[in-house]
């Protein structure tokens, strides 16, 4: 069980998460990742298989910053908005409590929480882009400082996606 203030907590970094992708805050969404982090994006048939391949692998915050100067710098694409809906969090299997504090004050916990990803092409209609679910480490480094993303797994569950996905789920 998440105590009430942390499952708050908790929910707010997810919120902030979405949004900031939504919103296209980029610099707000590196934020909320710690500096030796992971990203991947994989389909669920891989992930079940324990295969390694993933759509996308990003291994540390430097990686998140490079796909970020990717995205606003350098692709050209028909432009859309993406609208993220995450639903409740729980504590995994593997994070059957969150882990107490180091000495230094640091603490994680493992998390799983489903997702929808809506994408809406300018004068079209929205339609679902990807869905799936998240499992998550996530993190407070020291004592008063803001949860963190230390390792955010997409797993998504079709195993067809469109031809390109540009910006993260």
């Amino acid at each position: 069980m998440i105590e009430p203030l942390l499952r708050a907590e908790l929910d707010e970094l997810y919120a902030d998460y979405g949004a900031a992708l939504d919103d296209c805050r980029y610099d707000d969404w590196l934020d909320l990742f710690t500096e030796d982090c992971s990203y991947l994006l994989q389909p669920r048939e891989n992930f079940d298989r324990g295969l390694p391949l993933a759509t996308l692998s990003f291994e540390s915050k430097g990686m998140l910053r490079d796909r970020v100067y990717g995205i606003t710098q350098t692709l050209f694409h028909a432009p859309y908005y993406q609208r993220h809906l995450i639903g409740p969090l729980r504590l995994t299997a593997n994070g059957a409590g969150a882990a107490p504090a180091a000495a230094d004050g640091a603490w994680q916990v493992a998390l799983e929480a489903p997702y929808a990803v809506f994408r809406t092409r300018l004068h079209q209609l929205s339609e679902v882009f990807n869905v799936g679910r998240y499992l998550d480490t996530v993190v407070r480094e020291r004592p008063g400082e803001r949860l963190r993303f230390a390792a955010k797994r997409a797993i998504f569950d079709s195993e067809m996606i469109p031809n390109s996905i540009i910006y993260p789920i």
